[in-house]
């Protein structure tokens, strides 16, 4: 396990930080992303550990791995992007929390800046929105739409939703781990959580470079992180999600309603809108209230 002994003068859990990698089919990447990473951390003063979790491979990741003087966890079976994170992060010994990838995309010489600022914030991310961002053309309006409606409903600008490189702090994650899904939506969930329960949230600008290997996101999930997004904002504000959709029923209903009068005529369209556009800001509000019970201040 590569670390740096903990400071006495201070309890280790405070003093250092874990870097954890979740690594699923990475042979080719691993090496030198770890290699990297090392070279990135050797002038750091304070403790850290670096732990892989490797996700069930099939291939020589964890071999090669371990041959870096890492700490490796090994799945029996692939459980997903998610659950490798959990399973670090219950296995690291400090309470600053980094995470990163093993296909040396993101540029592990921004660690150090991160993990500097979790003294002020509670979680600092990096934002894919550098100089050199090698992000897929196919992958790009999706992005862009996702992004665009998660800073609706957050209710603030989020430069980079799903960046899996970040600094965070123990607390805030063991906060919402009932949340954290166990697929690549850990890192939508926990930015959303911590944004609409008003934690502090930095963002810094980094370049993010292209991946060793074959990338594990398929079109399939634009869709899980669709449904993630919303899902997410009806737990903690479903106000958001509920108003504007009764909004489009009473639009829609109100429209016909004018139509049918000009006409002499009331037809069923209009006043099933119209009672669609009640219950669905009644559904909403009742869930506001029941958000608002389960939820203490600041838990």
């Amino acid at each position: 396990m590569t670390q740096h002994p903990p400071d006495s003068s201070e309890p280790a859990s405070e003093a250092g930080f874990s870097v954890v990698i979740p690594a699923f089919n990475e042979e080719d990447g691993i090496v030198p992303a770890l290699r990297q990473l090392k070279d990135a951390l050797r002038g750091v003063t304070r403790p850290y550990e670096i732990i892989v979790v490797d996700d069930g491979s099939t291939d020589r990741t964890a071999e090669r791995a371990l041959s870096e003087d890492v700490q490796v966890i090994q799945a029996p079976t692939n459980r997903g992007y998610g659950a490798s994170l959990k399973t670090g992060i219950r296995a690291a010994r400090y309470d600053i929390l980094v995470i990163t990838d093993a296909d040396g995309t993101y540029p592990p010489e921004s660690i150090p800046k991160l993990v500097e600022q979790t003294k002020t914030f509670e979680m600092v991310v990096g934002a894919r929105v550098g100089a050199q961002v090698a992000i897929p053309l196919s992958r790009r309006p999706a992005k862009w739409f996702l992004g665009k409606l998660a800073s609706y409903l957050a209710g603030q600008k989020i430069p980079d939703l799903n960046s899996g490189l970040r600094a965070m702090r123990r607390e805030l994650v063991e906060r919402y781990e009932h949340l954290l899904p166990s697929g690549f939506s850990f890192t939508t969930t926990i930015t959303l959580s911590a944004l609409c329960r008003d934690h502090l949230v930095q963002y810094e600008t980094i370049d993010y470079h292209p991946r060793t290997g074959d990338s594990k996101i398929r079109p399939r999930h634009a869709f899980d992180f669709l449904l993630l997004i919303i899902r997410t904002i009806v737990y903690f504000n479903p106000l958001k999600v509920f108003l504007p959709v009764g909004f489009l029923f009473f639009l829609a209903g109100a429209a016909k309603l004018a139509y049918d009068l000009t006409n002499g005529n009331l037809s069923e369209g209009a006043i099933f809108s119209l009672l669609s556009a009640g219950l669905v800001w009644t559904v909403g509000l009742l869930s506001y209230q029941i958000s608002r019970v389960g939820m203490r201040p600041n838990s």
